[in-house]
């Protein structure tokens, strides 16, 4: 009875754009509501460290401000192409990076916004050590002491055993946070996220996941046997299994793809049918000596069923049936949902004249979920199968490779499980801790058993491996280089298996690597020339960048798509290239001449770009510009 509360609205918007800044509090009667954390909000929108804690609700530990201001802070860096590294460079959808990964997130910040299917992450458990990811925020022992005040400012220590107290899960928790929330931002409507981890860490990430992409986005938690032997390093209870984390971008939009049926469920699925698609029947009555009506008489009521069997109410009706649990073996029953829940779930209840019987009986659809062209079963919680064993990424390493390169790696039945869970019916499959690209070779070889088409994009560091072990002796220098000949050999596999059936693949992908930007730094002050510097500061882009690696910036830069095909051709001595059928043209060499210039604005791209100093003069670069507006008006003209 009144008027819109825009305050709400707007929290509800802010809950949109920012879903880390919201929390909860209590207003005058004591209910909890939602609300905005407004120090969190200003540290989004502001270009430094925000101080300034607060009592609130939320997972807080040392450095989560700095963790926070990282994920948003610019970086001077690019995406450099390496053709040699490739597979099928000119065709291929898929992409392999090498470089920090926190780096390589906010480069795809703005070609792959909104555009990831499914995200799947395996980082680095914590074990207490330090982690490879050297990271601006990371703290030192001492730092953590003084901001965590268990020291002083001469460093004493005011507790004992500060390791137990945190820094370890600090340190993670600091790693893992902006690169969460940068790949957030990637994730489509449709999308989920997968995170692995083991104990150690599994309750932070639970809340630091709720925090980033919405407790309400929770998918659920998966128990995965990966180690059925158990670790025999564990104190007391040797653990046998990960955890796989799951959250959705939006979870009202989210598409969950299913298990492929087994021959018997086929059957089971095949005797019903409505416009939702294929379901079995589950009874509604519970059942036994835990499901007494004693324990819960809430749960004990009359449903009732049209003549027909075609409606069904929870209002007496006259004429119709009335339907109540029934006792079994001596034994109470009572119906497995309450009264509210029937009501409000009314359209999943279905009710069956059971002849043997001589009543009817009320039942739950339970149905397949869309998985791609056909229906699957509903994942389960706890998976369990033998090639989930971690045992068996090692072996698949080392057939492929030849040796016992990497231990424990994620094996591809897994992979090929969370595939079909996150991607049922194609997409871009995204892995930042790529490791020796498990998921790479999954996604190739689920396209190859279904047909859908999906992309990936692995994101390896540069770590380096012992120099003295199998992998350094067999010629690899770092794990990046290993997880790409991985997806090589892996590729070639599948080929080979396709050439039978004639089935094409993308089994290529593009290699890129972290590198600095492609612009020199001519930035000086006066005092700091003279004429002999001048010429030397004169271009602006470094001397060892190529053409390709410029395209590659201002793709970025564009946000277009990394893999988008890319030709070039020779006009008048210089070399062009074309983007997408002309979705962009450019050209990077020096003394860019009119001829040139008209040649490209008659194919009338919509953008091309130009090396500033490519042109002789700012007139010639002003002469250029005027050509494409009496050619090609529409073109979106640019020079770097």
């Amino acid at each position: 009875m009144t008027s819109p509360d825009l305050t709400v609205a707007n929290i509800e918007k802010l809950a949109d754009l920012f879903p880390t800044v919201m929390t909860e509090s209590v207003d005058a009667d004591g209910n909890v509501k939602m609300a905005v954390d407004f120090d969190l909000l200003r540290q989004e929108l502001s270009d430094h460290v925000v101080e300034g804690p607060q009592e609130r609700y939320q997972l807080d530990w040392p450095g989560k401000r700095a963790a926070a201001f990282a994920a948003n802070a610019p970086i001077a860096k690019t995406l450099r192409p390496v053709r040699e590294e490739s597979v099928d460079f000119d065709t291929t959808k898929n992409l392999f990076i090498e470089g920090d990964n926190l780096d390589a997130l906010k480069l795809l910040q703005e070609s792959y916004l909104g555009k990831v299917k499914l995200i799947y992450i395996d980082p680095p458990y914590n074990t207490g050590n330090d982690f490879v990811y050297n990271d601006d925020f990371a703290q030192s022992a001492t730092d953590y002491l003084e901001r965590s005040e268990q020291a002083d400012e001469q460093g004493a220590r005011l507790v004992a055993n500060p390791e137990s107290n945190g820094r370890f899960h600090s340190d993670w928790l600091s790693m893992i946070y902006p690169r969460l929330k940068l790949a957030r931002n990637l994730l489509s409507s449709q999308g989920i996220i997968c995170i692995s981890i083991d104990g150690n860490e599994v309750h932070n990430l639970r809340k630091v996941g709720d925090e980033v992409f919405g407790a309400a986005n929770f998918i659920g938690e998966v128990v995965v046997t990966a180690n059925p032997r158990g670790r025999q390093s564990d104190s007391y209870i040797a653990g046998v299994h990960d955890s796989l984390l799951i959250w959705a971008r939006d979870r009202s939009s989210a598409v969950v793809g299913g298990r492929p049926l087994d021959p018997e469920q086929k059957g089971e699925f095949s005797l019903y049918d409505d416009e939702i698609g294929h379901y079995r029947l589950l009874g509604l009555r519970q059942r036994g000596s835990a499901s007494r009506r004693v324990d819960r008489p809430d749960m004990y009521f009359p449903i009732y069923v049209s003549p027909g069997g075609e409606q069904i109410s929870l209002d007496s009706t006259d004429g119709w049936h009335e339907v109540l649990p029934r006792k079994s073996d001596g034994t109470d029953g009572r119906w497995m949902w309450g009264k509210d829940k029937c009501r409000r779930d009314g359209s999943r209840l279905v009710a069956r004249w059971i002849e043997r019987r001589g009543e009817f009986d009320v039942f739950v659809k339970d149905p397949l979920v869309k998985s791609g062209a056909e229906r699957r079963r509903k994942f389960k919680s706890i998976w369990d199968a033998k090639g989930f064993n971690n045992q068996n990424g090692t072996q698949e390493v080392k057939a492929l490779l030849g040796g016992d390169f990497m231990s424990f790696p994620k094996p591809v039945e897994l992979m090929r499980e969370i595939v079909l869970l996150g991607a049922p019916d194609g997409g871009l499959v995204l892995d930042f801790f790529a490791g020796s690209s498990s998921m790479a070779q999954a996604v190739m070889q689920v396209n190859a058993e279904d047909g859908e088409q999906r992309q990936f994009v692995m994101v390896q560091l540069a770590e380096e491996l012992d120099p003295a072990g199998d992998a350094a002796e067999a010629g690899f220098s770092t794990i990046a280089a290993l997880s790409r000949e991985r997806v090589r050999e892996a590729g070639a596999q599948i080929t080979q298996t396709l050439a039978l059936v004639s089935q094409p693949t993308d089994v290529g992908f593009r290699a890129l690597v972290v590198a600095t930007s492609n612009m020199s730094d001519v930035l000086r002050s006066p005092d700091e020339t003279d004429q002999l510097t001048l010429d030397e500061l004169e271009g602006s882009v470094k001397s060892d960048r190529s053409g390709e690696d410029l395209l590659f910036q201002v793709l970025l830069d564009s946000g277009l798509e990394l893999t988008m095909p890319i030709s070039f051709e020779q006009i008048n001595g210089h070399e062009v290239f074309f983007v997408e059928d002309d979705a962009l043209v450019a050209c990077f060499d020096d003394h860019v001449d009119r001829e040139v210039v008209y040649a490209i604005a008659k194919r009338q791209p919509l953008r091309a770009v130009f090396r500033n100093s490519g042109f002789a003069s700012d007139d010639a670069r002003i002469n250029a510009e005027q050509v494409f507006r009496e050619v090609s008006p529409a073109t979106d003209v640019k020079a770097i």
